[in-house]
């Protein structure tokens, strides 16, 4: 009898022991991570700003900005439309979460300017972010590497008169979309099925732009995928498929209504998504992009062709947006998402950067 009493006791001694190493281990580990937390110092989430897409740009850094403190991040909100781009320096910030959206936030001009000021940013540097906010400009790189987009006609300011509009129809085709190269979120986009159609859809987009991009339609499926990292180390996560209702998946739809279906997984075969994935990563890396971004993309119904539409640098990250969607399905949280892309910030003129270059495919 004293013995069992003896190997109950012995038993129940090696399981507290057990318990108390987990315990100690599970310390450790939450103690680690607030080491990590308090090591990315103070951080500025950067959000609003003037450009056409302030409004969806202040939905997600007020996301980012709420998934930073939850975990313990010193994090601020920050709107260069309100205060000087100088203040992050004078305020000590250590580093900037950049969720501006569109001109002056995501085309290298805040880039540039955290640069200048030393201060380490989220996504893309000065070169990728201008080239990727140019659709005209990103376009002729991709072509230059042999990367396939649909064809295209940009109409410089001089060069928008009815004449010039309606012989756009004749290269493209019809039906064609019409949109200004330099926005995004879908503003002053149309889908022109016919000619008497054609100067209304250039009026509206020199709204946003001297330019306006004339670009072939595609008829298929739209396709989006969300990269992360850097040089060897990115890696594409995977593809989300857009149902919008007769194809409208316009600036409304996109935000402010759950009309919209996000199909992820996206329905493709393994070997599709996979060529898919191994595509935006080229198309990435083409442009010089790091940190993050997120490649838009027709598959062509007739012959499942795919055609490479744009790269965001600095993507959405609201509730209906695509990279969280993306992330999620990869098993990433939208927390730990935002936890990660603000530890990745970096300065293009840090020596400490040391990203080996990716070889042509």
């Amino acid at each position: 009898m004293s013995t069992g009493v003896g190997a109950a006791s012995s038993a129940g001694s090696r399981a507290a022991a057990k318990a108390g190493r987990a315990a100690a281990g599970g310390s450790a580990a939450a103690n680690a991570a607030r080491r990590h937390r308090a090591s990315l110092g103070k951080v500025a989430v950067l959000m609003g700003g003037t450009s056409a897409e302030r409004e969806i740009s202040l939905m997600s850094g007020h996301g980012v900005l709420a998934a930073l403190q939850v975990q313990g991040v010193d994090a601020h909100a920050f709107d260069p439309a309100e205060r000087e781009l100088g203040e992050l320096k004078r305020e000590g910030f250590a580093r900037c979460f950049v969720a501006l959206h569109g001109r002056h936030g995501e085309d290298g001009s805040v880039q540039g300017a955290l640069e200048l000021l030393g201060i380490p940013y989220t996504g893309s540097g000065v070169m990728a972010s201008a080239i990727a906010m140019d659709k005209v400009m990103t376009k002729r790189v991709w072509l230059a590497e042999g990367l396939p987009t649909p064809r295209f006609v940009c109409l410089a300011a001089g060069s928008q008169g009815r004449e010039q509009t309606r012989a756009v129809a004749d290269v493209l085709g019809l039906p064609l979309i019409v949109k200004p190269p330099r926005e995004g979120s879908s503003i002053g986009i149309t889908k022109v099925a016919g000619y008497s159609q054609m100067q209304r859809a250039v009026t509206l987009a020199a709204r946003y732009d001297a330019d306006v991009l004339c670009e072939e339609f595609i008829e298929g499926d739209e396709l989006t995928c969300p990269v992360l990292g850097e040089g060897l180390a990115a890696r594409a996560l995977p593809v989300v498929r857009i149902v919008a209702p007769e194809g409208a998946y316009d600036y409304q739809n996109k935000y402010f209504t759950d009309v919209v279906r996000y199909e992820c997984p996206s329905g493709l075969g393994a070997k599709e998504e996979a060529e898919m994935q191994h595509l935006v990563l080229a198309a990435y890396h083409a442009l010089g992009c790091r940190g993050w971004g997120r490649a838009d993309l027709m598959r062509r119904r007739v012959d499942s062709k795919l055609f490479l539409l744009e790269m965001n640098t600095s993507p959405g990250m609201t509730s209906h947006s695509l990279v969280p969607i993306s992330a999620r399905a990869a098993g990433i949280s939208y927390e730990q998402l935002c936890l990660d892309l603000v530890a990745s910030a970096a300065l293009d003129s840090d020596p400490a950067r040391r990203v080996l270059p990716v070889a042509k495919a």
